[in-house]
């Protein structure tokens, strides 16, 4: 697979780099509850998903989630770092960055804008962005907001039991909640900062009820010595201690990418802000765009959000899965994607042979070899050429008919087998002599097919030759503002899990697991370091 992995790669700055299109079943926008549920239903469906998540999420303040079955008290943080593995695990991608646009094309698909000038091309949209919180305008709110400023009785509302709480009434909604807080505490204070509007039956309720209601507004939070709240300032100059603040946010629906598309927000009945409104399966006004999450229905905790994502995420899975019965097709999205990839005349790639590749060679005597991912086959007719029977594999057809017309045109013999590497016995009963995985990327399963099918075709004293770019700088943070980083290497099996197999198998032997700086001649220069992996299957 000459530089084959490179289609995916681009540094953080687009202006050195050509931008990348890539191809895809479904592009999920947010990497939240919502959009992560969705994405591993699909990728257990065997579609290509990719989500673009900006690391946003509307509970990002908060350190635990609550109400969660199973998840009790976990932060945030941690849920998505589980669902994010969980994708990758089924060969789903999660990528950095940021969605600014998308356009219906005129082959009906979307094109999804991103940062850094790459695009998205989809069949499917889901948006999951969820919602912005928009707090009264009141000092000291927003700097406690999620910790001990909160506004939802069910996600933090056992933790301030029997505190000293102050609700502050912003809207005709605010006294919504206040039944639950007086529950939940008997040293409830309401203070009635904006009262147009307010059901004064409600707030006469609670004064006979015994819950002090003020009728003031509320100058700024106080703060104490360990920067928790102390207290609620009055304009009247009165404070009100408190322990945590109640305050109930207008919200904002995070759809600003979608509107290009025709895919507009509706007012929530309550008034206090807008929403993206679905019908029961998910789906927007524009036909192949849908949504699910807070940014359709604001009352939604994390757990009834992930459920809403995984029943989206399914009714996707069905509405491809019918119209490519209609159509009577049956391509993978991977194949789809390369096939774009390789569908120009022009090369790609450099055209040379990978120096790793040839380093590690020189010294077998030739005999059948596997070039698995074989790109535009420069790997492949070097190992022809030099008397090897090759046969050059890749899942996309395109990428064959460049393998062998280059191998016609310079006189050698390349046998050519389109097939995914996943795929039920992959690459036939054959053993070879060397199976050359070069920059190669195939998706991850749970199973871990691919990689058995790999290690499968290696021949009794064969060698297995895999070499792939040193993937740390891809580990590094990215400014989403201005880049969406185009692969994630999780989604793929790389070279540790090969080696890990190898390791916690019999009858191979390790000679090379190295990192090295990167040979000249390849097209990219933005990678400096391989890492190389040579193994022999003893005979």
């Amino acid at each position: 697979m000459t530089d084959h992995q490179h289609g995916h790669h681009q540094t953080d700055d687009h202006s050195a780099h050509p931008v990348v299109v890539r191809h895809c079943d479904v592009a999920v926008l947010g990497g939240s509850a919502a959009g992560l549920a969705a994405a591993l239903q699909l990728a257990r469906q065997r579609r290509t998903v990719v989500v673009v998540d900006d690391g946003t999420p509307r509970n990002a303040p908060a350190e635990h989630m609550h109400g969660y079955l199973g998840r009790e008290g976990a932060a945030p943080s941690t849920l998505v770092a589980v669902g994010r593995e969980e994708v990758r695990s089924y060969g789903g991608e999660v990528l950095p960055g940021r969605a600014l646009s998308v356009h219906r094309g005129h082959d009906s698909r979307f094109r999804v804008e991103l940062t850094g000038g790459h695009t998205l091309v989809a069949r499917r949209v889901l948006v999951a962005t969820g919602l912005v919180d928009e707090l009264p305008d009141v000092e000291g709110l927003a700097e406690r907001w999620g910790q001990d400023v909160l506004h939802c009785p069910f996600c933090h509302g056992f933790e301030v039991r029997d505190q000293r709480v102050v609700q502050i009434v912003t809207h005709p909604r605010g006294l919504h909640p206040t039944p639950l807080l007086r529950h939940l505490t008997t040293r409830l204070t309401v203070v009635l900062h904006h009262p147009d509007g307010v059901d004064q039956s409600v707030v006469a309720a609670l004064g006979e009820a015994g819950v002090p209601v003020v009728r003031d507004r509320v100058r700024r939070v106080l703060t104490g010595p360990d920067g928790a709240v102390s207290a609620v300032e009055l304009a009247d100059g009165r404070t009100l201690e408190a322990d945590s603040v109640v305050v109930g946010p207008r919200f904002h629906a995070r759809a600003e990418a979608v509107a290009p598309a025709g895919v507009t927000t509706t007012p929530h009945p309550t008034g206090l802000g807008d929403v993206v409104e679905v019908d029961q399966a998910g789906q927007t006004a524009v036909t192949g765009i849908y949504a699910a999450g807070n940014v359709t229905d604001p009352s939604l905790q994390v757990l009834p959000s992930a459920a809403h994502g995984s029943r989206v995420g399914a009714t996707i899975a069905f509405s491809l899965a019918e119209e490519d019965l209609r159509d009577a097709t049956r391509r993978s999205g991977e194949e789809v994607d390369w096939d774009h990839r390789y569908g120009g005349e022009d090369r790609m790639w450099s055209g040379n042979p990978n120096g790793t590749l040839v380093a590690e060679v020189a010294d077998l005597a030739p005999g059948r070899a596997l070039d698995v991912g074989a790109g535009e086959g420069a790997d492949a007719i070097w190992l022809a050429e030099r008397g090897w029977a090759v046969t050059a594999t890749d899942i996309s057809a395109n990428a064959l008919g460049h393998v062998g017309a280059e191998a016609q045109r310079r006189g050698v013999a390349v046998a050519l087998l389109r097939t995914d590497a996943n795929a039920p016995n992959a690459f036939g009963d054959a053993a070879y002599d060397l199976v050359s995985l070069q920059y190669g990327s195939f998706l991850r399963t749970p199973d871990q097919r691919g990689l058995r099918n790999l290690l499968g075709a290696v021949a009794p004293g064969g060698t297995l030759l895999v070499v792939s770019h040193d993937l740390t700088p891809l580990r590094e943070p990215v400014d989403v503002a201005s880049q969406t980083r185009m692969f994630d290497p999780g989604a793929y099996v790389g070279v540790e899990e090969i080696a890990a197999a190898i390791d916690a198998s019999e009858g191979w032997k390790i000679e090379v697991r190295e990192t090295r700086p990167r040979p000249r001649g390849a097209t990219s220069t933005h990678h400096v370091e391989d890492v190389v992996l040579r193994a022999v299957r003893l005979a």
